[in-house]
């Protein structure tokens, strides 16, 4: 059912805020983000049509633009969060893919844990770099040539995550578990990448 505003009766383009109308609309259960932002769910995105959907929900929910009494000026800054954390998600490839998994059904991280067979030697081989890394505490040819593998191996993740999930499967599909296993090599790969900036950082202050 297409949903109207609560105020005036015209079509939601978005569920925040009526464009017709102005009314802001009741804070319901937190929603999906593609949702949040009026797209149908999925993985592929358009970045720039992302963006005009954020700033013009923005404008609506404006808390400056609903301050006539604390009531209002609070549910502006509510739905105002809800859309900025639903723009966090859809902006970043790995968050919104694990969005999704979840949204259709598969197993989110905190359920399976497994990574992909053949990732699992490679780690174990990136883990005895890492280690000399954190033992030496100083940044050499070696590092920088880890992070630069490393950095290539996750777009290849990203890009393997890309093929299992668009066109967008459904729900309960045989996809998302192979999905998930990426993702959780993805999110391995992040935590390596953000270590070695850290290292990279203090080598460079001392």
């Amino acid at each position: 059912m297409e949903a109207r505003c609560t105020a005036c009766g015209a079509a939601l383009e978005l569920p925040c805020a009526c464009k017709a109308c102005g009314a802001l609309q009741p804070l319901a259960t937190e929603r999906d983000p593609w949702t949040e932002l009026g797209f149908e769910p999925g993985f592929d995105l358009d970045e720039a049509l992302l963006k005009k959907r954020l700033l013009s929900a923005s404008r609506l929910v404006h808390p400056d633009f609903h301050g006539a009494d604390a009531a209002s000026r609070e549910l502006a800054e509510a739905l105002s969060a809800r859309l900025n954390r639903a723009h966090a998600i859809l902006a970043d490839e790995a968050r919104r893919a694990d969005a999704l998994v979840v949204l259709l059904g598969g197993p989110d991280e905190s359920t399976s844990r497994e990574m992909p067979r053949e990732f699992l030697l490679e780690v174990l081989e990136w883990n005895e770099v890492l280690e000399e890394a954190r033992q030496a505490r100083s940044w050499s040819a070696t590092v920088e040539s880890l992070r630069d593998e490393l950095a290539v191996r996750r777009h290849g993740v990203l890009a393997d995550v890309r093929a299992l999930l668009a066109p967008t499967p459904a729900r309960g599909d045989a996809r998302l578990q192979p999905a998930r296993a990426k993702l959780n090599a993805a999110r391995y790969l992040d935590r390596a990448l953000g270590e070695l900036e850290a290292l990279r950082l203090s080598a460079t202050r001392s």
